[in-house]
């Protein structure tokens, strides 16, 4: 068994002793105060829900206040005690004779897409004694919400990629939906974090292979996939299937896989376990009638090489040569299409690609716009993976939690740090934080405020003393994120 009382840095242990004697009060804020990523100035904020209801209140009603008290204090002591640190347990004690954790947290609504330098959430102590609480959390809670914030705000900038290019082309705004597809679970550190990561990508798009991420959705977020599309995903192949039926017989694979078991539907072949461009021009030819008597689509998967110029073609291969074409221009001389009213050439609908390997957000723009060079609109599908989601760290957008003001003796002293050695990223802010919205709907940060202005701005209440008072949808959230998009 976890107790709660050790997800902690060593050092948060004692900080409640090194506090001015007489602080009643810890008034503390969560932000991402910087972009490392090019084109992104806003974060999307989500995770928090998770949070509350996974930590604040399951955890640490099963693993420390239903506990014997004598207990979960040992417990505590002999793990303190044994890393070298000597410390009284008396604030652990009466808290647990509190039986709650008597803290406010009020944020924006998740799905809210935050500037850089703007508070998505706040929190304080609402009992003196406890003061001490609301930093000893600043560990566990950052963990925990800044990487599906982080997944999120990555999906909504694919979204906001493909949903230009639909727009630019013609294509189906509602095909965009499932243009992302989330690959990402197997590079993910662990099932929470995939689930977490897999959630937040599920913010923006409908496609995703990490089953677990909808059960996620379920249980914390108050989805119901037998009333909405949570998540979906289509049958599909992968190199072990292909391989076994042979290199021999691998256009019978495909024949099988189109024929026999999928002769309707939606079906993803990984096409390129040995010779991607023999597949296009024997292959595919061989069997383009079935491929066009079926009801669905035969999604073809590269699975290796460049893919901006597996899909767009590559300009220093030989001319005329299938990788100089690229796949869509085989796809489309093969099978045809359509030409929209925008003048972009449409492939037929029961063809179509997807790449999962090595996608990036700057991969993904370079696809599209090469595709909408050669006149195509782009309707294959991003996999997008680990590569995307994991190759993150907590800095990526510079998420912190930081005290900015507390009460001393009944007096608010506003609180700051400004390092003279830092290029002001670390500089924070100051005194009492508030959001408000200023005259064209853009969200911003009000400093040295009062308590009046935390809680009648944009903030709304969501935990306060053990209870969580604002349980947010996953239809409402997308529908949020996308109103905002």
């Amino acid at each position: 068994m976890s107790s709660p009382l050790t997800h902690i840095d060593f050092y948060k242990a004692d900080h409640r002793s090194q506090y001015p004697k007489g602080t009643e009060t810890v008034f503390s804020n969560w932000t991402a105060r910087k972009s490392r990523l090019t084109d992104i100035d806003e974060v999307v904020f989500f995770g928090l829900q998770y949070y509350v209801k996974e930590y604040l209140q399951a955890h640490w009603q099963r693993d420390f206040f239903d506990q014997p008290k004598e207990t979960v204090v040992n417990r505590y002591q002999r793990r303190m005690r044994n890393a070298g640190i000597e410390i009284s347990v008396d604030h652990i004690e009466a808290l647990h004779d509190r039986g709650f954790l008597p803290l406010e947290i009020w944020a924006l609504p998740e799905g809210t897409p935050v500037p850089i330098g703007v508070p998505s959430f706040v929190m304080w102590n609402t009992e003196p004694q406890f003061f001490w609480l609301t930093n000893y959390l600043e560990t566990s809670v950052s963990s925990i919400v800044w990487g599906p914030s982080t997944s999120a705000t990555l999906a909504r900038q694919y979204r906001r990629i493909l949903d230009r290019y639909a727009e630019l082309t013609g294509g189906d705004p509602a095909f965009v939906d499932w243009q992302g597809h989330d690959f990402s679970y197997r590079g993910m550190f662990g099932n929470e974090a995939a689930q977490l990561s897999g959630a937040g990508h599920l913010l923006s798009f409908t496609g995703t292979d990490t089953v677990s991420a909808i059960d996620f959705l379920e249980e914390f977020y108050g989805a119901d996939s037998d009333n909405e599309l949570v998540g979906g995903s289509v049958p599909a192949t992968e190199h072990s299937v292909m391989s076994m039926g042979s290199q021999e017989n691998e256009i019978e694979t495909f024949h099988r896989l189109i024929t026999d078991l999928y002769p309707s539907g939606i079906v993803s072949i990984v096409s390129d376990t040995w010779d991607y461009w023999k597949v296009w021009t024997e292959y595919l030819p061989q069997l383009k009638e079935d491929i066009l008597a079926r009801e669905g689509t035969v999604t073809i998967r590269p699975d290796s090489g460049d893919p901006v110029k597996i899909l767009v073609g590559d300009p220093d291969a030989p001319a005329g040569s299938p990788a100089n074409k690229g796949s869509y221009q085989l796809a489309w001389d093969l099978f045809g299409g359509t030409v929209n009213e925008k003048g972009f050439k449409v492939l037929d609908p029961h063809i179509n690609l997807i790449y999962g390997d090595s996608i990036t957000l700057e991969r993904c723009e370079a696809i599209c716009a090469g595709l909408a060079a050669k006149g195509f609109v782009p309707v294959n599908v991003f996999g997008i993976g680990s590569f995307t989601y994991q190759f993150n760290t907590r800095d990526t957008f510079g998420f912190a939690m930081k005290a900015t003001a507390g009460v001393i003796d009944g007096e608010l002293r506003e609180i700051f740090k400004d390092p003279a050695t830092d290029d002001g990223v670390k500089t924070s802010a100051r005194g009492l934080l508030a959001v408000d919205r200023d005259a064209n709907g853009r969200l911003h940060l009000e400093q040295q405020t009062s308590w009046d202005a935390v809680k009648n701005g944009a903030f709304e209440p969501v935990f306060v003393d053990g209870r969580l008072v604002r349980d947010e949808r996953l239809a409402d959230i997308r529908a949020r994120l996308k109103a905002a998009q």
